[in-house]
């Protein structure tokens, strides 16, 4: 491969990635002065020239169906997938794992749920509350003041509940519950289970220059108004705009450069359409390329230092791999059947959630999950009624459906349509995982990408404690939905099945494969998301997380991001670094 000579400046920090974590160090860092180079693995995406806001669906010849570069619809704001042409990744033989990989500046930020939830105190000391996984080395106290900034500074609407372990923050007043909430939530409530407003980074009223929602529902395609959170218009054009940062595109991350003493001296880098390596330097390195791509840089940045990659003697790179459980389960309520024709005004998320309320009953597992609701009148795309001959016949209309068994064809069809459109409801539950030393990511000795790089080799498995919980999910799901009058569709799936829980990784919440803690004998990072072995290496993707809650990790990562730039700052003024 072509190599260019690396240009004789030095910054004074390299950041890997530009999602969350990474937008959020350029901003803090770049604000107080430091000469600052980013390097993301794709190319520059502006929401207003490239995504599709307001693009009908039928617009598209697909329909707006998924394609391998779009999982999530042909319209979506995110370049990248499970499946990435010339870059693939490796499993072990008895592992199922999804890897989601965007590569696009603002990364995954410009197309996830925006569910912007607090670790709770219990998160962060669960092998006290139930003996399992290890107590991160931080509390909840220690964390809550950057929470409060991040609220502050980006903004989100929720309410003050009190509900234990789900702190409250700093909100904007939530919408109102569409219709299909209020009915899961009364059938919610007279089981004593709570339904509170989501807490989603979605503004409802003007915050710091950028507009309210406008309600067009459309999150997941970007917003042109900047009204919900994505990195590149919050955080990285005002890191931007100081003058002090570099912004390289294009850049896919090799490994991270050392001296003889094993410190970092930069990253090297190929530029993907060039073909050619380069490399910058700078005195402190942050890798912020997401969990397993920074666990993957460090693996393969070996050297006589570092023979088993750097910051890794410990050998805890890449392992105590965690993902999200989940698991849906599915309704119909005749009480919402037949709506007349109207707009589900609202964000492009849920309005209403079911925080975990379990916390104190004698359960077969630990840990806990919370429920997103989902229904509503959406706009049709491919795909859109799918399997109505089964509602059909669960719910004939007339004697003419009866004989034909639920099927239907023509104007039947169509009424039909009409008639269960909006009536579906249903629930997902996202649940925490138990961090397992067996479950890692490794660099595959025998397959590299078409940059030359060598890939990750995944090794997962679920644990009983993850089953037990998405077996709790579906029947309690299924009691919430008949408690309020829906009819559950299928049965509970079977224990051969899984309990239908999601497979490893598709819920994108990969995390734990550098791990923070106090001993440096079984952690990659110290509570500063400082690499023990190397001083002047950071890490402020999901990587760090000791546990990977039930909650998103969004809003994690960037209040760890800026407690970590901001003890850069202030190492590198006191000269230590």
């Amino acid at each position: 491969m072509p190599f260019v000579q690396e240009p004789p400046d030095t910054h004074d920090v390299c950041i890997v990635g530009s999602g969350a974590g990474g937008s959020m160090a350029a901003k803090v860092l770049a604000e107080a002065g430091a000469n600052v180079v980013v390097l993301e693995a794709g190319p520059e995406w502006s929401v207003e020239e490239d995504g599709a806001m307001f693009d009908w669906n039928y617009a598209s010849p697909r329909r707006g169906a998924s394609t391998t570069a779009r999982p999530f619809g042909e319209m979506d704001a995110c370049l990248g997938g499970w499946d990435i042409e010339g870059e693939p990744y490796t499993t072990a033989e008895d592992t199922n794992w999804n890897w989601f990989r965007a590569r696009m500046l603002g990364g995954r930020t410009h197309h996830w749920g925006r569910i912007s939830l607090r670790f709770g105190p219990d998160d962060f000391n669960g092998r006290s509350v139930d003996g399992h996984g290890q107590n991160w080395p931080i509390d909840y106290q220690d964390l809550k003041p950057y929470y409060d900034r991040v609220d502050r500074l980006i903004g989100l609407f929720g309410s003050e509940e009190g509900v234990y372990n789900a702190p409250d923050g700093i909100f904007m007043e939530p919408p109102e519950p569409r219709c299909y909430e209020k009915f899961i939530k009364s059938g919610a409530e007279d089981m004593g289970i709570p339904v509170i407003p989501s807490r989603l980074s979605i503004l409802t009223e003007q915050h710091n220059g950028r507009a309210p929602c406008h309600y067009c529902a459309q999150c997941n395609r970007g917003c042109t108004t900047h009204s919900n959170f994505s990195a590149p218009p919050v955080l990285l054009d005002p890191a931007l705009q100081t003058g002090n940062v570099t912004l390289i595109t294009h850049a896919m991350a090799r490994e991270v450069t050392t001296d003889q003493e094993g410190q970092a001296t930069g990253v090297s880098y190929v530029d993907t359409q060039s073909r050619r390596e380069h490399k910058v330097k700078a005195d402190v390195v942050v890798l912020a390329a997401s969990a397993c791509e920074s666990a993957r840089l460090l693996l393969n940045s070996t050297s006589r230092q570092h023979p088993n990659g750097l910051a890794n003697s410990s050998g805890a790179v890449g392992r105590y791999l965690m993902d999200s459980t989940g698991s849906t389960i599915m309704g119909v309520a005749p009480q919402l059947m037949n709506q007349p024709a109207h707009n589900c005004d609202g964000v492009g998320g849920m309005h209403s959630y079911i925080p975990w309320w379990a916390h104190d009953q004698d359960l077969d597992f630990p840990r806990g999950y919370h429920f997103e609701l989902w229904g509503g009148r959406g706009m049709p795309g491919y795909g859109f009624g799918s399997g109505i001959q089964n509602l059909n016949a669960m719910f004939p209309g007339d004697e003419e459906t009866k004989k034909k068994g639920g099927g239907g064809y023509g104007q039947q069809l169509k009424n039909d349509y009409r008639r269960f459109y909006g009536a579906t409801v249903g629930m997902s539950g996202r649940g925490e995982s138990i961090a397992r030393r067996d479950n890692y990511c490794e660099i595959d000795p025998d397959t590299r990408d078409e940059y030359g790089i060598p890939v990750l080799r995944f090794h997962h498995s679920w644990g009983e404690e993850e089953y037990l919980q998405v077996k709790h999910m579906q029947e309690k799901g299924r009691e919430i939905l008949r408690s309020a009058g829906a009819e559950p569709l299928g049965s509970v799936p079977s224990k051969d099945d899984g309990y239908g829980i999601t497979m490893p990784g598709e819920i994108i919440h990969e995390s734990g494969v550098t791990r923070m803690g106090t001993d440096p004998d079984t952690s990659v990072l110290n509570a500063q998301c400082q690499a023990h072995d190397v001083d002047n290496l950071f890490v402020a993707d999901a990587g760090p997380f000791t546990s990977m809650p039930h909650k998103n990790p969004t809003w994690t990562i960037l209040a760890l991001s800026m407690r970590t730039s901001e003890y850069i700052i202030d190492q590198r003024n006191k000269g230590n670094i």
